[in-house]
């Protein structure tokens, strides 16, 4: 176990080596989350929809996406189809995250607009509005409205997930820590550093996450 003094000396020495790979874990998990999320919501809506077969495909792709791991599907978007199409690592990487968690974003939506009173609903239609007018107009704002807290988790799961990246050589957080431990023998100091980095970043994005929270609900005062 490294000494106090040891850990801080290597983490200000490092500084400059992790500035970049910070950068790019966090273009990673934003654009991840940014397509995830769109992912998510699309499923959500073709799950609750009354189109011929949207259930079944939603259904379909919520559980072979859940029941498959995250790094196995990495794998196949990078190594699987560069005979085809090259993603590159950022974009493999990225794919296979929003893919991922956006298995898990449906069913947060799914689930907020599911928990709109059907009286709702009904006004809308009986307003003139038809049913989609009815979803995007009255359904949606108050479900995204309900969806925040969950949603800031699995944007955080993501943010964490996405150190799975280094095991396709992607040079983000964790391969720099990796490579840090493989040069020096001092495993330990590395992976406590990289982890004070994610510990920080992910409380950075839980107290932006809980203000948004405490905003949106003075609006329902």
């Amino acid at each position: 176990m490294p000494s106090l003094s040891h850990l801080l000396e290597e983490l200000f020495r490092t500084l400059p080596f992790f500035w970049k790979p910070l950068l790019l874990t966090f273009e990673l998990t934003i654009a991840s989350v940014i397509v995830g999320t769109i992912i998510g919501l699309f499923i959500a809506l073709l799950k609750v929809s009354k189109v011929p077969g949207g259930s079944l495909i939603a259904n379909c792709y919520i559980a072979i996406i859940r029941g498959t791991p995250l790094i196995v599907q990495i794998f196949v978007l990078y190594f699987g189809f560069y005979k085809v199409i090259d993603l590159g690592q950022f974009w493999s990487a990225t794919l296979a995250l929003a893919i991922h968690s956006g298995a898990y974003i449906a069913e947060i939506f799914r689930g907020a607009i599911q928990s709109i009173d059907k009286g709702q609903r009904e006004a809308g239609l009986s307003l003139g509005m038809n049913a989609a007018q009815t979803m995007r107009r009255i359904i949606l704002p108050q479900a995204l409205k309900r969806s925040v807290p969950p949603l800031g988790n699995q944007f955080i799961l993501s943010l964490k997930e996405s150190s799975l990246a280094a095991f396709i050589a992607m040079d983000e957080l964790f391969s720099l820590a990796r490579r840090l431990s493989a040069e020096t023998f001092d495993e330990m100091t590395y992976f406590l550093i990289v982890a004070l980095y994610y510990f920080v970043i992910v409380l950075i994005f839980t107290i932006l996450v809980n203000k948004l929270e405490r905003r949106m609900a003075k609006g329902d005062i």
